[in-house]
């Protein structure tokens, strides 16, 4: 079984200071790496970037929409860009630039949301980022990503510089531990990391709900009901491969994520589902389609279930159905 690793040099930190610190690494010896900011300096941990390399940032101001034009034509000229915001702001003012001057005209600008899902709590649905898998899901042309933990951000970062196409990586605030995988195969997008094996139900989850679901399915074990992880890091492509073999292997499949139960992760797993004609039971877990409730992270984590207690007690609903 996979398991957390301890004491490990970068167990621990938050995805977004792991992202920053291999980024600064990577543009230290590329000169062709650029950084666009929205005035996210500070919450994207890129102040000793722009110390380090202040040739190779661009403050673009509080203007979003101008943060993805700039990336844009940086990345047309050759530039590997990235451009870092909030992924509240950065998916939804800038959602038509993103459409039209990344995606539609094929600019591998890398857009990089930080402080995502519920990470920024208590600021309040103004600043929670719930629509951002559906919203690009719809568009053609963009790789979504959400890394689980420190190793996958690390190794998202440096494909990211590599990938000549548009794409979308999306960062939470909170300390995230790193988590081994039963096949240590590496870490590719479009393919999903089985962090657990068991054969009762299947736990698709994705970016900071890993973590809890693991812990989730540890405190299954305790009963009985072996239920296999997988951290589903990539929401487009999908690992369509992955998702059918476990749906023919275990006896139901639970999704989680850190977004709106529409239109994200799980909708994306139930529509292959059932155009491959699966009948066992299947559940989406998420944030509901409400007024999303103010706090913490973890307060609201709690709140709507997804901590590792709320996981657990979910599964056992399931398995019941």
């Amino acid at each position: 079984m996979g398991a957390v690793i301890e004491n490990n040099t970068i167990n621990g930190k938050p995805n977004q200071d792991v992202f920053s610190a291999t980024l600064l690494e990577l543009a230290d010896k590329d000169r062709n790496i650029v950084v666009v900011t929205s005035d996210s300096r500070g919450s994207g941990k890129l102040v000793a970037y722009g110390q380090q390399l202040p040739g190779q940032i661009v403050e673009i101001g509080i203007a979003e929409q101008n943060l993805v034009g700039v990336a844009a034509g940086l990345a047309s000229a050759g530039k590997k860009t990235f451009a870092v915001s909030p992924a509240c702001f950065l998916t939804a003012r800038a959602l038509e630039q993103i459409k039209n001057d990344v995606c539609y005209s094929d600019n591998p600008v890398r857009l990089i949301g930080i402080s995502a899902g519920v990470s920024y709590g208590a600021l309040g649905s103004t600043h929670h980022s719930l629509h951002d898998f559906a919203v690009l899901r719809a568009i053609n042309n963009i790789t979504i990503v959400a890394p689980a933990d420190n190793f996958e951000t690390t190794e998202a970062v440096k494909l990211a510089v590599k990938l000549d196409k548009p794409l979308y990586l999306r960062f939470g605030k909170k300390a995230m531990p790193l988590l081994t995988d039963d096949e240590h195969n590496g870490f590719e997008f479009g393919k999903g990391r089985v962090i657990k094996k068991g054969n009762d139900i299947t736990i698709i989850a994705t970016g900071e709900t890993v973590y809890p679901a693991l812990q989730g399915a540890e405190k299954l074990a305790q009963q009985g009901i072996n239920a296999t992880v997988v951290s589903m890091h990539t929401i487009k492509p999908l690992d369509k491969e992955l998702i059918l073999q476990l749906a023919k292997d275990t006896g139901a499949i639970l999704t989680v994520e850190e977004h709106s139960v529409n239109g994200g992760l799980g909708e994306a797993c139930a529509s292959l589902l059932l155009q491959n004609n699966y009948n066992k039971p299947f559940k989406i877990m998420g944030i509901p389609d409400e007024y999303t409730v103010t706090g913490s992270q973890t307060e609201i984590f709690d709140h709507y279930g997804l901590s590792a207690d709320g996981i657990a007690q979910a599964v056992l609903n399931l398995l019941q159905t």
